[in-house]
């Protein structure tokens, strides 16, 4: 009896103190993450190129007493030092990861606008060096929360207090698990059409001309888990799916069809030299080919920079098409308050490099054109749906830009109604606000905030994902001709999978707390070990030598 009371309260002691453990090292938080972009470009590594994390976590790049080899380091995007990690990555020291926080959703900077314009460049640079760097470890984003934001202050309040996480000390602790990212198959370009027949006089047999009106609808950023770029391109394919709902209403009606065909691309592959634009022109028949009056194409309509758009062509604004696209646009602008300014770049025939998507046009023999809110062109792979995008044109200046989207569609709706219908130097507003052919606010938000939830890079969207779908249903709803297109993207680029993870944070106990479970653990053994050993058999027996086994001889 003696015993078992004896060992009970020794047991309860002992639970006592594994249940203290266990809570010691249970799970602080689970957050969503998304990894960073990896990707091989002619065969030179790219992005980050790890998944799996293990390791405590840091404040920063420079905390005494870290090992930086084995930590995570936690830091706001807006304060990440960019310098600081190139000299870690040229002098070849590797991180144990780099966990990125993105404001928290529905929340905007609350800085004064040229501070959120600086950090605003400094997670620009931040998505452009992941892009275009081999980054040997883990690199991952998350939204920050209440939690997240309390759990982060805890660790740099230990840092200050020169107490960060190690082995020894314990600390906060960062868990990713899983499979390590494998290449997947090359990816599919899709690109949706819709055509608007013109009007053909009876007994008239010549060739209905045809305006094609064009927008890219894929990103390209650091992390394709994401939704990002919307207003690089989602203005322009929003800009253009308004535009198609409107002259699909004036030409249901034989009196008020217009004397040209409408083309309508939402084209794929804009990051990569719009390679599905080429592919898609490509397709084209002669006859097609032949028939296209001009081309406008639909770029970033929907940045804050607001009251100048550019006209991006190949010939000299002096011909006589490009003249004539320019001044039907910059009459319409004045009306609203913008101007548009020409802008002349000749192609390069002999290199692949492809700035403009209307160039693609101008390959072809088509007269084309881009109309931008920006002055130049990015390079490869630069501002083509940055993670910045879809907060910097939502939860900063929401409204403001929601207006400038508008104003643009309006702007190219009402240029091609006149120049359609020959109204040209009339003034006469065919999509006039308060009508029943006005620019639909509601319409062009819903569609806004669609593409800003929704991640849109081409090699992980499936030839049946949702947006796809939705695009194709949109116009198939109000357009009778709508055809998608599969194209095989170029080996140019290889991609690998896993872009989203669930991260654990546990809060684990030092390595002396471990020795001292330990201890307790191997003390209770031995102290029941003996209790037991006394009561069954008595003191004597604990310290009686044990009899020998050796024979004697003779016996």
């Amino acid at each position: 009896m003696q015993l078992v009371c004896v060992s009970g309260h020794t047991l309860l002691a002992l639970l006592f103190l594994v249940a203290a453990y266990i809570d010691l090292c249970d799970a602080a938080s689970v957050f969503d993450v998304y990894r960073a972009i990896q990707y091989d470009l002619r065969g030179i590594p790219m992005g980050s190129r790890r998944a799996s994390l293990n390791h405590h976590a840091s404040s920063g790049l420079s905390v005494p007493g870290s090992d930086i080899t084995r930590s995570v380091v936690i830091l706001p995007i807006a304060k990440v030092n960019i310098t600081l990690l190139n000299e870690y990555l040229q002098g070849k020291r590797i991180l144990g990861g780099l966990l990125l926080l993105l404001p928290e959703k529905g929340h905007g900077d609350d800085n004064k606008d040229e501070d959120a314009d600086e950090n605003l460049q400094v997670e620009r640079d931040l998505e452009n060096w992941i892009i275009k760097n081999n980054v040997p470890y883990p690199v991952y984003f998350v939204y920050e929360t209440p939690s997240l934001k309390a759990l982060l202050d805890e660790v740099i309040a230990n840092d200050l207090a020169g107490k960060p996480a190690t082995a020894t000390t314990g600390g906060f602790k960062l868990v990713v698990s899983g499979p390590e990212p494998r290449k997947i198959p090359p990816p599919s370009l899709v690109n949706i059409q819709a055509w608007l027949p013109g009007l053909r006089s009876e007994g008239d047999s010549s060739v209905v001309q045809t305006i094609a009106i064009v927008a890219w609808y894929d990103t390209f950023g650091a992390a394709p888990g994401i939704p990002a770029g919307t207003d690089s391109n989602g203005s322009g394919a929003v800009a253009l799916l308004e535009i198609a709902r409107l002259f699909s209403r004036l030409y249901a009606n034989p009196k008020t069809r217009g004397r040209y065909n409408l083309l309508f691309g939402l084209t794929a592959g804009g990051p990569y030299d719009y390679e599905g634009t080429s592919k898609w022109l490509k397709s084209f028949d002669q006859r097609l080919r032949e028939s296209i009056d001009y081309a406008i194409c639909l770029n970033s309509l929907g940045s804050i920079s607001g009251e100048k758009l550019w006209l991006h062509v190949s010939k000299p604004p002096e011909n006589a098409y490009i003249r004539q696209i320019h001044e039907g646009l910059s009459e319409v602008a004045t009306e609203l308050g913008l101007t548009v300014e020409v802008k002349h770049k000749k192609i390069n025939i002999s290199s692949s490099r492809v700035t403009w998507e209307h160039e693609q046009f101008s390959r072809q023999r088509i007269t084309a054109a881009t109309l931008s809110e920006l002055e130049t062109p990015s390079e490869l792979l630069e501002n083509a749906g940055s993670i910045v995008d879809t907060r910097y044109l939502f939860y900063r200046n929401f409204v403001a830009n929601i207006t400038q989207v508008i104003l643009s569609t309006k702007l190219v709706a009402e240029s091609l109604a006149r120049y359609i219908y020959d109204q040209q130097d009339k003034h006469i507003t065919v999509f006039a606000d308060g009508s029943n052919l006005a620019v639909s606010r509601p319409y062009v938000q819903g569609w806004l905030n669609l593409l800003s939830r929704t991640p849109r890079m081409a090699p992980f969207l499936s030839r049946n994902s949702p947006i796809i779908a939705a695009f194709h249903k949109e116009l198939a709803d109000r357009i009778e001709d709508v055809k998608i297109q599969h194209e095989t993207m170029d080996s140019s680029f290889t991609f690998y999978d896993s872009t989203k993870f669930v991260l654990s944070i546990f809060q684990v106990a030092s390595v002396t707390f471990d020795l001292v479970v330990m201890l307790a653990f191997g003390s209770y053994l031995g102290l029941l070990f003996v209790i037991a050993l006394v009561t069954t058999k008595g003191l004597d027996d604990l310290f009686r030598k044990p009899p020998s086994s050796r024979k004697i001889k003779g016996t």
